[in-house]
């Protein structure tokens, strides 16, 4: 018979080699391992907070609008300063439901809000910063359900954007002052203008003519 000639100790050596070696393997391993998860997370994360600011923050600056009393009376076109805060401190001043159409363009149910069907003379003023929007004088019946005017009551106290989200193309109106998301304008509207400011009754304040 055959015996061996390999030293006990030298193979206690080599399998001592191999668990170090394996060892290491294995935390080299698990060290890429944790880093892709790691920086995987890291990215997930940073997409949901970009898709969760899906209003855009514009910066402070002085914008140009027009004042009225709440008689609906035009005073003076200003310079002042633009509306920027936080999304805590909207949260703090708006109901829900007004947080997530004016700061998030939401939209609410056709004939769920306050100013559809309200047929009282008065101005319309925006929820977040109280700057004069409508007037009840341009305000008419469109049978959507949503609060329609065929003009702002200044052209300086709103601002259009291009909104091309759901796979369609509209005009998003805003307030001029605080950016708040106020509806969509169509090309459907009566006369003089032709146009329909189709608007959130939740990002507006009716102010009655006394």
């Amino acid at each position: 018979m055959f015996h061996s000639t390999e030293d006990p100790s030298s193979r206690k050596t080599s399998r001592r080699a191999f668990l170090i070696s394996a060892a290491a393997v294995g935390g080299g391993l698990y060290f890429t391992y944790m880093s892709f998860w790691s920086k995987k997370t890291e990215t997930a994360e940073a997409g949901t907070q970009t898709h969760s600011s899906s209003h855009a923050q514009k910066p402070a600056e002085d914008v140009t609008i027009v004042e009225f009393t709440d008689a609906g009376e035009r005073k003076d076109t200003v310079r002042v300063p633009r509306i920027v805060k936080s999304e805590a401190e909207w949260r703090q001043q708006l109901s829900p439901n007004a947080f997530d159409i004016t700061r998030h363009d939401d939209t609410e149910m056709a004939f769920s809000g306050q100013y559809w069907n309200n047929h009282e003379s008065g101005i319309y003023r925006c929820i977040c910063c109280d700057t004069a929007l409508f007037s009840s004088d341009t305000k008419f019946e469109s049978g959507t359900g949503w609060p329609s005017f065929w003009q702002p009551i200044a052209a300086e106290n709103v601002e259009s954007i291009d909104d091309t989200t759901f796979g369609m193309r509209r005009t998003a109106v805003a307030c001029h002052r605080c950016s708040a998301h106020l509806g969509h304008v169509f090309n459907d509207g009566p006369r003089p203008t032709g146009l329909r400011y189709c608007m959130n009754s939740a990002s507006l304040r009716f102010v009655k003519k006394a």
